[in-house]
């Protein structure tokens, strides 16, 4: 599998093109804006995107969806539990941006973690990490022991948790279950920032420790 990586967006957002090299089959993770830059990458990789499949629903994860549906046909997938906050992405943009988007694009397929999501002979584990927003999933590739986990834990950090729907409780409890579960030397590759690894968080993320994780449903 080929992997293209793009930094899009006023918060600069890591956004991923998976290339199956055998068909040039392709999933577009998290294409948050940059709309013809992500196009573009994609006429010259000579991929043919299939799926959106978005980790969370955040505007500023989201904001190149449309054009990208429109221009290639795929279709988007995301957790059920975070479609209201895809609902209003509108208003946010507008209270964040001070532009005009919308309407929000049409979730074609709701992801769940019983799902099965393939990529040529690559097969994706989806796991759902609630706490940066109500359906945060993650995405982990077992054989090549890597990991796109979106806003859930960055380098050093963890997605903030003082929007509506967030909670601090659960994505200490989710990021102890479902992602710090995995082998050290998975790779993650975060929403925002440096590429990290399970081990390196689990050793030096502040956020991440016993106390933390004790202290967390005192919030």
């Amino acid at each position: 599998m080929k992997i293209h990586h793009l930094i899009v967006g006023p918060l600069q957002v890591n956004c991923f093109l998976l290339i199956d090299e055998s068909t040039n089959e392709a999933i577009l993770i998290d294409p948050g804006d940059n709309a013809p830059d992500i196009l573009s990458t994609i006429r010259q990789a000579d991929a043919q995107v299939t799926r959106v499949t978005n980790t969370h629903a955040h505007f500023d994860h989201i904001l190149a969806v449309p054009e990208i549906k429109e221009a290639t046909g795929a279709t988007f997938h995301l957790h059920q539990a975070d479609q209201p906050i895809l609902d209003n992405s509108p208003e946010v943009v507008r209270r964040w941006l001070g532009t005009q988007w919308g309407p929000p694009p049409i979730v074609d397929v709701y992801l769940d973690p019983d799902d099965e999501l393939n990529l040529g002979e690559t097969q994706f584990e989806i796991r759902h990490v609630p706490g940066h927003s109500p359906g945060s999933i993650i995405f982990i590739d077992h054989e090549d022991r890597r990991a796109w986990i979106g806003d859930t834990v960055f380098a050093g950090g963890i997605g903030r948790t003082d929007f509506p729907g967030c909670s601090f409780p659960d994505l200490i409890e989710a990021i102890h279950t479902q992602i710090l579960t995995l082998p050290d030397d998975y790779t993650l590759y975060p929403g925002h920032g440096p590429f990290t690894t399970v081990g390196q968080e689990r050793r030096t993320n502040a956020y991440l420790t016993a106390d933390v994780r004790m202290n967390a449903h005192r919030y």
